[in-house]
């Protein structure tokens, strides 16, 4: 497996991932999809076959092009906690990969392509809830820093890694 950027021949493997990792990532139309990933940096993890994984996309606060409610979230917790954090707007693998490494591996290529970052933020649904992906960010040592509601069917946890004590 290699971990490289995005190119534009990975959208069609990426957009179905996306859809197939529904709740635990939001749905989005083609159009927006291919916005989302254009805002930041969109890591793909490819098998020796060549086959899309899954992807990581990070989109840096203060990328007011991306109305994101959760990035906002992050950037209100960056003006009491000044430290340098770059967003992971999603995290989504191929099904039959699950829970083969490739998450660890996408998040270690973020954490590389992060540089000059202090920290690493993203949130986990918790209604509906996703608890293998709050086991999952838990063991790779991120640390739960608040929730949000927005309605009673959808709440989620921020989860902040310190790239400085992993």
């Amino acid at each position: 497996m290699i971990i490289r950027p995005f190119k534009a021949g990975d959208f069609d493997a990426v957009y179905k991932i996306n859809a197939a990792s529904t709740p635990g990532v939001s749905e989005e139309t083609p159009d927006d999809l291919k916005t989302i990933v254009g805002l930041g940096t969109c890591l793909i993890a490819e098998g020796d076959d060549g086959q899309v994984l899954g992807f990581l996309n990070l989109v840096p606060p203060g990328t007011k092009a991306y109305k994101s409610p959760n990035l906002r979230w992050f950037e209100t917790w960056l003006e009491d906690n000044p430290v340098k954090l770059n967003y992971v707007d999603r995290i989504a693998l191929a099904p039959e990969t699950r829970g083969q490494g490739v998450g660890p591996q996408l998040y270690k290529a973020a954490f590389e392509h992060s540089d000059g970052c202090d920290a690493i933020g993203c949130e986990v649904n918790t209604a509906p809830d996703n608890p293998g992906s709050h086991l999952f960010h838990q063991r790779l040592g991120f640390a739960e820093v608040g929730r949000q509601a927005f309605s009673p069917e959808k709440a989620v946890a921020y989860y902040v890694l310190n790239m400085l004590n992993a």
